[in-house]
């Protein structure tokens, strides 16, 4: 697996990520339907942003890494 998710892009999977899953675990009122996306897809986010490698990119060919 070849890195495709670049600088920017991992910092902002990263702070996205880790935003979603706070609002995943929080228990405010009315969040109750949004919880468990949320959390799914800030751990996706954030897995992703660890990694460099982004799968939803391949079928487009998007690379936002510098080529080395």
């Amino acid at each position: 697996m070849a890195k495709n998710v670049g600088g920017v892009d991992r910092i902002i999977r990263l702070v996205a990520g880790v935003g979603l899953m706070a609002y995943a675990m929080s228990n405010l009122p009315g969040a109750e339907d949004w919880m468990v996306p949320a959390g799914i897809v800030g751990f996706v986010l954030l897995l992703t942003g660890i990694i460099g490698w982004c799968p939803a990119y391949l079928p487009f060919g998007i690379k936002t890494c510098k080529a080395r």
